[in-house]
């Protein structure tokens, strides 16, 4: 890209005002005319205001005529001197966004006699397709055409498959190379597009049983490389899509590790942390770097990092469609974590350099906004990024058979552009879950349209991450000194009721924090933060590691038999650690793996959880999937406070009890507890827990043992 000199500078803002700044070293920023032209047509604009800036002169002026967009303009002064009419901020008005929408396919579309490529670039006033073969030893750039509402095509009549390709874009006289948005697969780290025949990816799928409702997943979030890098997973193929899907691997105590670790269990969904491709990671190195992967860059091709041959553009598709169907062959779902809100690099984005200013948010200055924290807010209202959205998570369910979608920081996505998502994932297959984190950040859009926790009403049928569950259970994530409920924090007693109640407002005077318990994602952890195990270990100063471990447990426990969707960070289950690390997304792996080892010495809580998992599956009272019904059936029993118990009654519809009681003691000491009458029999206790009776409960008083909880049922 070759910079333009100029004398003064004009900008299309509006569809026919024009700015012009004219610096004070040239004429004292003075001119009392200016003209549009274009070849031989000429019009003389009228100067709407004049402000004085610091080191220019601002004139806003009004055309007579709205320039085209897509052509070339110049605007001349009353002293003869030019220069280009540059698009300025007239790329982010309603006018433009209706103007230029479009609804049709972008990208790509193969066969072995003809390759059809169209790019939307309303802006551009030339663009060209860049063709190199495999081999790099021949290129090409071809024309496209420009056709209705800024799209660009090209037919090239001949068998493109394995070419590299890119866009070269003239925008404001300046030529800028670009990979497709649209792209489905690259070069290794992401330097270049490549066609593909997707036809030779296709594998035997095996879809999952749809979920009657939400409720019904428990989900386990995990990294493709966190669940099997550590050197005693027991995988052959460590720290990639392979390895993710390899059953049969054992710790060095004979546990199973990996895929049928979570199978054994009980979980019904791993969501994996994303694997779309994303800076941050070396394709090309030895795993010695490391990150999350919410460096988003190619939003439609898989990372390449975790392939066995990132080389080859299609090992990646390949293997994570297997990856994914070994996945479903084991009877659970794939939830993808999709990063919508941002991108790596603004500047260097696709999206920026094909349709400058238009994909992102700028504040009341023009400047980008960053309600994200790392430099740049996608403007998801917009017309052509909300269609960019669409088209991608529908892309991932039909191509990939995703099983549901966790949107990263969804409060920066606008209200109508999730219900959008919901509804054009609900004409493939309405049980797919969507969910994501719904904090209220400051972008520059109206509050009442954030896709936030504080607007839920308007998204129904999306689950929000509960903040409010994570913080009143454990304590404050960004205090780590504050104790929470399980701690023995009673002033969290009546929020931990409610919360075990799904957050839908049990009693009239209750305000829920959700309409309905399948928008509350209950959850303790996630990759973000500190593991709740290193809050304890700091918190819990002086305690005695037992009793951290207790603590841990219930909280976990909490989570599980909670109404709701439950959410469980991987490793929890035996107390993972980040070694105090809280933000450790490019930390080695390290700090970062799932250490199998902790699971070998943790199996009697594994085997507890896994317990409490079976008694959520085994009986639909658990996870009741309205609030109507939760209202119904759900009430409280009298306890010594902070003691919690809960009775779910008239429940023979959904299980094969009638009665069932959940009894929460985070104290130092036991409590007893007066039943209700009649002959119960016990799921769980201080030290066993199964979806199957483990004994009787022979008196009406039963003691709840010091930091533990019970189920009960008749």
């Amino acid at each position: 890209m070759i910079a333009i000199e100029r004398i003064f500078y004009a900008y299309l803002d509006e569809i026919q005002v024009i700015t012009i700044l004219l610096p004070k070293n040239y004429h004292d920023g003075q001119s009392s005319k200016f003209y549009l032209i274009q070849r031989d047509y000429q019009e003389l604009l009228t100067i709407k205001e004049k402000i004085e800036l610091e080191d220019s002169i601002k004139y806003i002026c009004i055309s007579p005529i709205p320039p085209e967009i897509g052509q070339t303009y110049e605007i001349i002064d009353e002293y003869g001197e030019k220069t280009d009419l540059q698009i300025g901020a007239v790329i982010r008005t309603k006018e433009f966004d209706e103007q230029f929408y479009y609804d049709g396919w972008l990208g790509v579309k193969y066969n072995q006699t003809e390759t059809v490529v169209k790019l939307w670039a309303p802006t551009a006033t030339k663009v060209k397709l860049k063709l190199m073969d495999q081999d790099g030893k021949h290129d090409e750039s071809v024309d496209m055409i420009r056709e209705e509402q800024g799209v660009w095509s090209v037919n090239i009549q001949k068998d493109l498959e394995s070419y590299h390709y890119s866009f070269l874009v003239c925008i404001n006289l300046e030529w800028r190379e670009a990979v497709d948005p649209y792209a489905v697969a690259v070069t290794a780290n992401g330097e270049i597009g490549v066609i593909v025949d997707l036809n030779k990816t296709s594998i035997k799928r095996n879809p999952i049983l749809p979920l009657c409702s939400p409720v019904d997943a428990i989900i386990y979030e995990t990294h493709i490389r966190d669940l099997t890098i550590h050197p005693n997973s027991g995988a052959r193929k460590k720290g990639t899509y392979v390895g993710a899907s390899e059953v049969g691997t054992k710790t060095r105590m004979g546990h199973n590790t990996g895929l049928s670790y979570l199978k054994e269990l009980g979980v019904t969904h791993i969501e994996f942390l994303p694997f779309n491709d994303f800076e941050g990671v070396n394709e090309l190195g030895d795993k010695s770097d490391y990150n999350w992967g919410y460096n988003p860059t190619h939003f439609n091709v898989p990372e390449g990092s975790y392939s066995s041959n990132p080389n080859n553009p299609y090992a990646r598709i390949i293997e994570l469609k297997k990856m994914i169907q070994g996945v479903h062959e084991q009877g659970l779902g794939v939830i993808m974590d999709v990063v919508f809100n941002h991108v790596y690099i603004r500047e260097t984005s696709s999206f920026e350099k094909i349709v400058p200013g238009y994909y992102f948010r700028h504040d009341q200055y023009g400047m980008p906004s960053n309600g994200t924290g790392v430099g740049n807010d996608i403007a998801s209202e917009r017309l052509m990024v909300r269609k960019f959205i669409i088209d991608s998570v529908r892309f991932w369910k039909k191509e990939y058979d995703m099983d549901g979608f966790r949107f990263d920081l969804m409060g920066i996505l606008d209200v109508e552009t999730m219900n959008a998502v919901r509804k054009a994932i609900d004409e493939v297959d309405p049980s797919t879950i969507i969910i994501g984190e719904g904090w209220d950040l400051n972008t520059p859009i109206p509050i009442e349209k954030k896709a936030s926790i504080r607007n839920q009403s308007q998204l129904p049928r999306i689950g929000q991450f509960n903040d409010w569950f994570r913080d009143s259970i454990k304590g404050s994530t960004f205090n780590i000194h504050d104790r929470g409920y399980v701690l023995g924090t009673e002033h969290y007693f009546e929020s931990a009721k409610q919360l075990l109640a799904g957050s839908i407002g049990l009693g009239k005077k209750e305000k829920g924090l959700f309409l309905e318990p399948i928008q509350s994602v209950n959850y303790i952890e996630s990759h973000d933060n500190h593991t709740f195990w290193d809050k304890l270990s700091i918190c819990g100063n002086g305690i005695q590691e037992d009793i951290l471990k207790r603590q841990h447990r219930l909280a976990t426990t909490m989570v599980l038999l909670s109404q709701g969707i439950p959410f469980l960070h991987s490793g929890q289950e035996f107390f993972r650690t980040k070694k105090g690390i809280g933000n450790s997304y490019r930390s080695p792996n390290e700090i970062n793996w799932l250490d199998w080892d902790l699971r070998d010495e943790n199996d009697e809580h594994v085997q507890y959880i896994k317990g409490i998992i079976a008694i959520r599956k085994s009986h639909q009272a658990f996870r009741l999937p309205t609030a109507q019904l939760i209202r119904k059936h759900l009430t409280f029993i009298q306890t010594t406070k902070p003691v919690i118990g809960y009775m779910l009654q008239q429940v023979s519809d959904y299980g094969n009890w009638e009665k069932i009681i959940a009894l929460f003691n985070p104290l130092m000491e036991d409590i007893e507890v007066e039943l209700p009458e009649g002959d119960w029999k016990i799921l769980s206790n201080e030290n066993k827990a199964s979806g199957n009776p483990i004994g009787e409960q022979p008196s009406k008083i039963i003691p709840v043992k010091a930091v533990s909880s019970f189920v009960l049922v008749k």
